[in-house]
């Protein structure tokens, strides 16, 4: 198993220690729903757009498994993120990985915004650098000999507009180019600070950067850097540094565990990535002073921080993630998990943005003495599960042939707008689209501080707005929502909630009952079948849950992770064969929480 794989076996099992629910609230009207909007969003809405008549710039990277390849990568990435700043110039292409051609190929065609962009190639880094002309205004070196600086070189690039570049290509290259040397980082992190060069590495980016109010406080990036990943021209958190260097956003690569010294850097005192993590946390906190929330975007290296084949740790890998999220969340951060392989956000969030409109057809049904059964595809909530797993799932010749909620965050509306649209687009009327963990971006809501609150829900009603949602169907945290929470969520998802309570730190969390509070129904969501592939394995999983709970009429709603439309479709063909006993219809989630919530009201249920 590689890093990849094992970071989308952390995803796929990060909601599996038991049921979940499901809020639906009402949205605020549009205009109100502006105020306090992160300029990021405005100039997305206005749309930034280049003139059709300028050339789309691409630029074809390697990608062969080599440090070159690395070190070409975080070149490319720190130009592409300057020159994309003001408009969208530069595509980058892979000669290894197809996914952005898919997309390049989709959005040129059918009207949609990227067809009249004439296309010119770049065949080498010279011509990308000409390109930049002065927008770039010199390099920065970065040190392998301490990994962490991969890091605060991008942080660098993208305060100073500067060009990320490892000794190597700083020989090659930097006479040819006549650009200057703004910092060169090599020697100049030993450890004296802190005892550990990469501490030292991140707290001076601290001061000099973040602390100063250089970077952004409405995205940090959680990026591994050089340790394990450069020496095998790993680039899947290379490629997404444009994104870092468009919004010069602090990046960083720390462990969230204070109790056991990460994989990097095994000698450094015990706990002190975490204080510098909280650091970093708490600086961003006072710099966006509660007008903005906090999108942290990337994963935790798995091969440092937590249990792997190759390495031993008292912590595995979904509690690391459920770490994470707890140490974020009283920071107003709210995390886009696995974000590695995701080419071109620097350009794709240029595209504009209108709000969206849902297809699902509210279907015309009675409360009846049966079961009713909803089914989530869940789990893309990230940018790499959007941009790379969803187009191949959609492409299945069973949708629109059953009623499905697609879960998709709309906090990713900030950057791949372009995608989410064309999902829209191309939906059937039995396509629904709910909001996945936890609402607009994966968070502890029990976590908010309670002055947050009144932010917290501007923000989800920003995004639900926008995307036309009324469902959080995957909320997750460590006790059931407070009574503050679910009047929160009441605010912007009022249609249902569900929640997936995991009881990390032992304080006695429990799953909510199923209820209506003050008009929005509350459901678990039935988790079992998130880790089953095969139509077998979900009939039988929903048949157990079925026959276990024995009510009429009763209310099912089933998880499931990165399966095709025709998965589901067999599994409800084995159901119905293996148990033509039970009576149930398949709902889509607005019908299927309306009937919860109709046979539920009046039978001492809250409704207050």
């Amino acid at each position: 198993m590689n890093v990849m794989q094992a970071k989308a076996c952390v995803i796929a099992g990060k909601r599996n220690n038991g049921p979940q629910m499901h809020i639906r609230a009402k949205s605020s009207p549009w205009i109100a729903v502006l105020v306090g909007l992160p300029t990021v969003l405005f100039s997305a809405l206005s749309g930034s757009a280049a003139p059709a008549g300028k050339y789309l710039y691409t630029y074809t990277l390697k990608q062969d498994g080599t440090p070159a390849s690395y070190d070409e990568g975080m070149a490319v990435a720190s130009l592409q993120g300057i020159i994309n700043r003001a408009s969208p110039e530069v595509y980058v292409l892979s000669e290894t990985n197809s996914r952005p051609e898919y997309w390049l190929d989709l959005l040129s065609r059918d009207g949609r915004w990227l067809e009249p962009r004439k296309r010119k190639r770049l065949p080498d880094l010279e011509a990308l650098v000409k390109l930049a002309g002065k927008r770039v205004k010199g390099a920065v070196i970065w040190d392998p000999a301490v990994p962490a600086t991969a890091n605060v070189a991008t942080t660098f690039a993208g305060v100073n507009d500067a060009v990320v570049l490892s000794p190597e290509f700083a020989s090659r290259y930097l006479a040819q180019w006549h650009l200057p040397v703004l910092k060169d980082l090599r020697g100049m992190f030993t450890g004296a600070e802190t005892g550990s060069t990469k501490n030292d590495a991140y707290r001076w980016a601290i001061r000099e950067f973040l602390g100063k109010g250089l970077c952004s406080s409405h995205r940090l990036c959680l990026f591994e850097d050089s340790f394990a990943t450069r020496a095998q021209g790993d680039t899947g958190y290379v490629v997404t540094r444009d994104w870092a260097v468009e919004n010069r956003s602090f990046v960083f690569d720390i462990s969230p565990w204070g109790d056991e010294t990460p994989g990097d850097d095994p000698g450094q005192r015990l706990g002190l990535d975490l204080e510098t993590y909280n650091m970093i946390l708490g600086e961003t906190l006072r710099q966006a002073a509660g007008k903005q929330m906090t999108e942290v975007a990337g994963f935790f290296a798995l091969s440092k921080y937590s249990e792997m084949p190759d390495r031993k740790s008292i912590h595995k890998g979904v509690p690391t993630e459920w770490e994470s999220i707890w140490l974020m969340t009283p920071y107003n951060c709210y995390q886009n998990t696995i974000a590695s392989e995701c080419f071109n956000q620097s350009l794709h969030s240029h595209a504009p943005r209108h709000p969206l409109k849902q297809r699902d057809v509210a279907q015309p049904v009675t409360l009846e003495n049966k079961i009713y059964i909803c089914v989530f595809m869940s789990d893309y909530d990230s940018a790499q599960a959007l941009y790379n797993f969803l187009p191949d799932h959609w492409a299945d010749p069973g949708r629109g042939k059953i009623p499905l909620a697609w879960g998709i965050n709309p906090n990713l509306l900030e950057t791949y707008p372009d995608l989410i649209a064309y999902f829209y687009s191309t939906a059937s009327p039995e396509d629904s689209f709910t909001a996945d963990a936890s609402a607009a971006g994966y968070t502890n809501p029990n976590r908010v501080r309670k002055e947050y609150l009144p932010l917290f829900v501007r923000h989800n009603q920003q995004f639900f707005h926008e995307a036309d949602m009324t469902i959080a169907p995957m909320v997750l945290d460590q006790d059931q929502p407070s009574a503050d929470v679910k009047d929160a969520f009441a605010q912007f998802a009022p249609d249902g909630f569900a929640t997936i309570v995991d009881d990390q730190h032992g304080r006695g969390g429990k799953f909510p009952k199923p209820q209506v509070w003050k008009g929005m129904p509350i459901l678990p969501l039935l988790n079992d079948a998130c880790n089953s592939t095969g139509s077998g394995e979900i009939a039988d999983v929903m048949a157990n849950a079925i026959l276990r709970h024995n009510v009429l009429p009763g209310f099912y709603l089933f998880r499931t992770m990165w399966v095709d439309p025709t998965t589901v479709i067999d599994s409800v063909a084995i159901l119905r064969r293996k148990h033509p006993e039970l009576k149930f219809q398949v709902l889509a989630p607005r019908a299927f929480f309306g009937l919860f919530k109709e046979s539920n009201q009046g039978r001492g249920t809250i409704t207050r």
